[in-house]
């Protein structure tokens, strides 16, 4: 099978995707927990909401690809396990390649892959892990046939911020965008920036490559409508979300929300009408 036509399987006729990430149980963080405890729930409950597709790690994929029916979300793969994302760094930060991680793609019929670019401060030995590991992966997804999703992460201090807090610089977010294309990106997972308006120097950053911009930590519902509305606007072609989306109180109505958004373009309104069930 060809990189494109697994592309297709993600994409729709208009080159648009919503991918929900569950991944988050990953990275051994209990906040990331919440809305997730039951994984089998939680899947299920976004697979009857019919995103484009639904991000996982390799033990918890077979959940995803055990449900029967034709019409159901592709599998996007996690392929890096990092421990970066607490509130107070280890001495020791990595981001570790699973084994073999394209044949497990393909053995669990994946239609994506996706690996961190994490640029941390003061710390060029997790970066310089991070090189190494999208080098390694794009010669077996050519081998395979496989897309592959970067992620490219710029992250603030963590001593004067806290956990897991992205750093919104848009001269930080576009050089990093740009060397995960020149890695070999086939589609490109990136942090919104700071001014909004902006986002269109990420996409072109990306060079043709589809842009997916993350939604982080959680927002309130009108400010994640409209943010997610104006990057639209400005040229990604979807979104991939997680915690906007698994630990709300209503997860389905979220995604179908923003599947309205990213394939309709629908307004803050109109998607604040499908959350309340109207």
């Amino acid at each position: 099978m060809s990189v494109e036509a697994r592309i297709n399987r993600l994409f729709s006729i208009q080159g648009k995707c919503f991918d929900v990430a569950i991944d988050h149980g990953f990275f051994n963080e209990y906040s990331f927990l919440k809305g997730i405890e039951n994984m089998e729930k939680a899947i299920v409950t976004i697979v009857d909401a019919n995103p484009d597709a639904i991000q996982l790690s390799p033990g918890q994929a077979k959940i995803l690809q055990s449900i029967p029916g034709k019409q159901k979300p592709s599998l996007v793969l996690r392929t890096d396990v990092a421990n970066i994302y607490g509130k107070e760094l280890p001495s020791h930060l990595f981001s570790e390649l699973i084994d073999r991680p394209v044949e497990q793609a393909v053995a669990l019929d994946a239609a994506c892959v996706v690996v961190n670019l994490l640029l941390l401060p003061n710390q060029p030995e997790l970066y310089h892990q991070c090189v190494r590991n999208v080098a390694k992966l794009k010669p077996e997804c050519e081998r395979f046939g496989m897309p592959l999703m970067v992620e490219p992460l710029v992250m603030q201090p963590n001593d004067t911020h806290g956990g897991y807090m992205v750093n919104g610089d848009i001269t930080k977010i576009v050089p990093l965008v740009r060397q995960a294309v020149e890695l070999g990106a086939d589609i490109i997972k990136a942090d919104p920036c700071d001014n909004v308006e902006e986002y269109h120097k990420v996409v072109e950053a990306a060079s043709g490559k589809p842009v997916l911009p993350r939604g982080g930590g959680r927002a309130a519902d009108e400010e994640i409508f409209a943010r997610t509305h104006a990057l639209m606007k400005q040229g990604a072609s979807g979104i991939v979300y997680g915690r906007n989306v698994i630990q709300h109180d209503h997860p389905d109505r979220m995604t179908k929300a923003f599947m309205a958004i990213v394939h309709q373009g629908f307004g803050v309104e109109q998607a604040m009408g499908i959350l309340r069930g109207e």
